[in-house]
């Protein structure tokens, strides 16, 4: 599934390796400089945060579905948890529900510990098969 992250512009900006063991797909954004959005703290951009956590759930998806087109989102909602440090961030999403058309994904980014998470998402995606 990296060679979908691989082909996103925005994904290869950020970094994002993917790992997969069986169906599940972990996604790692390695820290950079460029991923500070307060350099006081120092803490991580929360739209970098954000596009981790959508890109995770995308690529979950479309490993799941491989004969579909990239899902588009209908609509996200991330929560910020805590303060993302300037260390590589994990993030994995699951599919909860997903009928002809529509996915419900829910997915957590975390540093350290993946039970402490420092961001979680929740969206809907638009599953559209190719030929239309």
């Amino acid at each position: 599934m990296s060679d979908l992250l691989d082909r996103l512009p925005y994904a290869r900006f950020l970094g994002l390796t993917t790992a997969s063991e069986g169906q599940i797909l972990t996604v790692t954004m390695p820290f950079d400089q460029k991923l500070i959005g307060n350099p006081i703290l120092p803490a991580l951009h929360g739209g970098s945060t954000a596009a981790l956590l959508e890109l995770t759930a995308v690529a979950q998806v479309a490993a799941l579905y491989p004969r579909l087109r990239l899902p588009r989102p209908i609509n996200v909602t991330v929560a910020y948890l805590r303060s993302g440090r300037p260390v590589d961030v994990h993030a994995r999403a699951r599919i909860s529900k997903a009928g002809r058309t529509v996915a419900h994904v829910l997915a957590e980014a975390w540093q350290d510990d993946e039970a402490q998470p420092i961001a979680a998402l929740t969206a809907h995606f638009l599953m559209a098969e190719d030929d239309l």
